[in-house]
């Protein structure tokens, strides 16, 4: 994850037995750069150790949204493969808080 500033912002899914207390790499980085100040992001990179390109979850897809908006995307895997999108592509009519 990349910010205005182009200070870079890692993470790594953060699995344990519950699941749903799971936390995705997207979503880690995110709080890490908040964490650390970053005020907007311009640019995500999402790297799988997958044949096809994983695009973000659901959850993470709501919660990159309200923090960073129509922001590029970048999804690769260890082949070489990448595509690049923005958020809007994969996340059509987004809830936010334009509808609170």
């Amino acid at each position: 994850m990349e910010d205005e500033d182009k200070r870079i912002f890692t993470g790594c899914n953060i699995e344990n037995a519950t699941y749903g207390l799971t936390l995705c790499a997207e979503r880690v980085a995110l709080f890490k750069a908040i964490s650390e100040g970053a005020k907007r992001i311009r640019r995500i990179a999402v790297v799988a150790d997958t044949d096809a390109l994983t695009p973000p979850c659901g959850a993470c897809r709501q919660v990159l949204w309200e923090f960073c908006g129509d922001a590029q995307l970048i999804l690769s895997n260890l082949t070489g493969a990448q595509e690049t999108t923005t958020l809007s592509q994969i996340f059509p009519r987004p809830f936010d808080a334009s509808f609170l």
